[in-house]
């Protein structure tokens, strides 16, 4: 098998960079042929992988969310899927999270010289890729307009000083939101949409799997120009969806789940995808199941087999 090893330089105070030589030999033990290539730019990563999934068994690719969701948007020109290796060098790394794939590049390199192929699902928004999170409202433009600079010398302190720089005095919008079985109209201050289990490095739907064809989305209701007091109240429920996860029970959030969830709000309400800047107003999100085909440690492959023996037998 031979092998494209994609990294962004950037990601990761550049470590990647420093240790480029005992990645190679490390991939080396499970392909025949590993090239390299360091991307140039944002967007390099979609390119590089769309040009090259045709070219190659097997792509593994480094970076953080962002080159996560890079490399995905570049399997939507590709006419074949190559098998994806990761690792993760970014600031939070809630797929690698997801997946059980170790932060540390020991682990990360374990896993791909071991693991095991396993078809996990993405989404598709619009006409976009995301690989586990859209979301709209207070503090999710962050992770794109937080500065390099700032998270390689604070690390996540740094989302946390930009959210309270931009967001903190937030104007709640009009959505409709449907998931197939009810449709709810409310103002809200906060939407996500979530395939995977993390966000933001917190276990915000624990329950959940890559691998089970569905999406689960929260909307926290807020009415439209809210004083002081609602707006702490709407930060508190936000704390408690991210600490205790998606089902927690809070008055001010509704919950959608499906494999279709569509999502009407004003034009001039920007989605962030993956970390990045997304597009503004409606947005249809759907499941493309098992699209990716994922090198993963061996544990999270015998969960999704033993989470699929059980489904059959109820059947």
């Amino acid at each position: 098998m031979n092998c494209l090893f994609i990294y962004n330089p950037v990601s990761g105070r550049g470590k990647i960079d420093k240790k480029l030589d005992r990645i190679v030999r490390s991939l080396s033990a499970r392909f025949d042929k590993v090239d390299v290539y360091r991307t140039q730019c944002a967007g390099d990563m979609t390119q590089a992988v769309g040009k090259n999934a045709e070219k190659y068994d097997a792509i593994v690719f480094s970076g953080g969310d962002g080159s996560f969701n890079e490399a995905v948007q570049g399997l939507a020109s590709a006419r074949r899927v190559p098998l994806f290796g990761y690792i993760p060098s970014g600031t939070v790394n809630d797929v690698a999270r997801s997946l059980g794939i170790p932060k540390s590049l020991r682990g990360a390199l374990k896993v791909i010289r071991t693991g095991k192929s396993e078809h996990i699902d993405c989404m598709k928004v619009n006409d976009r890729l995301a690989m586990y999170i859209c979301a709209a409202g207070i503090f999710t433009s962050v992770p794109y307009t937080t500065p390099q600079a700032q998270k390689k010398m604070i690390g996540k302190l740094a989302y946390a000083v930009e959210g309270i720089r931009k967001d903190l005095f937030f104007e709640p919008f009009d959505v409709t939101v449907s998931d197939g079985t009810r449709t709810e109209t409310t103002q809200t201050a906060f939407v996500v949409i979530v395939n995977g289990r993390y966000v933001a490095g917190m276990p915000l739907n624990g329950g959940a799997s890559m691998t089970d064809g569905k999406i689960e989305c929260a909307v926290i209701r807020q009415r439209k120009k809210p004083g002081f007091w609602r707006r702490i109240r709407v930060i508190l429920s936000l704390a408690h969806l991210f600490l205790l996860g998606y089902r927690v029970k809070e008055k001010m959030i509704t919950r959608f789940s499906g494999s279709r969830i569509e999502v009407h709000a004003e034009e001039g309400v920007r989605w962030t995808y993956d970390g990045e800047c997304g597009d503004t107003g409606d947005i249809t999100v759907e499941v493309l199941p098992g699209f990716v085909n994922m090198i993963v440690p061996g544990k999270f492959a015998s969960s999704v087999s033993r989470k699929r023996d059980a489904a059959k037998r109820l059947k």
